[in-house]
């Protein structure tokens, strides 16, 4: 049975949050806010974590996982980004956009696209997210709650507690928070590529 935070959406509890990123070193897999919409996240370094998101999802090793990351800084760590690719992003975060890029090799093999070796990064604009990313000192390996066969990601913590209870450890609830999919461009090319059309403005990308 998952476990119910309810979470302060402008003042995040700092016990409840300790706690959480405990649960998530500790191998839980959680559902969490962003500003885009709800994430299943796990810690960077758990296979279980990966093998357990693409059960829920019914995955295949083609699909990019998402970093989510507190800051610039931590992103840089992760993935290559030359000078242009670097104003553009810096530009357009923190916000709900999902880059694709080279990986480092920080990240796991087990993250990286099976064939372009890149992986996907994002900075949330989210009081509750940046309070729970302070807190693990790392990033996040995340993919946006989507269920199969549904075309609208679950946005209500209660529902996503009644349908994912055994499924998932851990739900984080703030609230409201967004409740479309993030943005997707891949910079992993000669030129930006717009993968999905979401929350964020794709008009600076075009």
């Amino acid at each position: 049975m998952a476990k119910y935070f309810d979470v302060h959406p402008d003042n995040p509890q700092p016990r409840t949050i300790t706690t959480v990123a405990d649960n998530i070193r500790s191998g839980a897999l959680v559902a969490y806010p962003t500003d885009s919409c709800f994430a299943l996240g796990c810690q960077l370094g758990s296979r279980d974590g990966i093998d357990r998101i693409r059960s829920v999802r019914h995955l295949d090793d083609r699909h990019h996982f998402t970093l989510v990351c507190q800051n610039f800084a931590q992103l840089g760590q992760f993935v290559h980004v030359d000078n242009d690719v670097f104003r553009a992003i810096r530009a357009a975060t923190p916000g709900s956009y999902t880059f694709i890029l080279p990986a480092t090799k920080e990240v796991p093999r087990k993250l990286l696209h099976a064939k372009k070796k890149t992986v996907g990064v994002r900075i949330p604009d989210h009081t509750v997210a940046q309070a729970l990313l302070a807190e693990l000192g790392e990033p996040l390996l995340s993919s946006t709650l989507l269920l199969p066969g549904e075309e609208e990601p679950l946005t209500q913590g209660w529902e996503i507690k009644e349908r994912l209870d055994h499924v998932v450890d851990a739900v984080v609830d703030s609230g409201d928070c967004g409740t479309e999919p993030t943005t997707v461009i891949d910079f992993s090319g000669d030129e930006p590529e717009i993968v999905r059309r979401g929350a964020g403005d794709v008009s600076r990308f075009e």
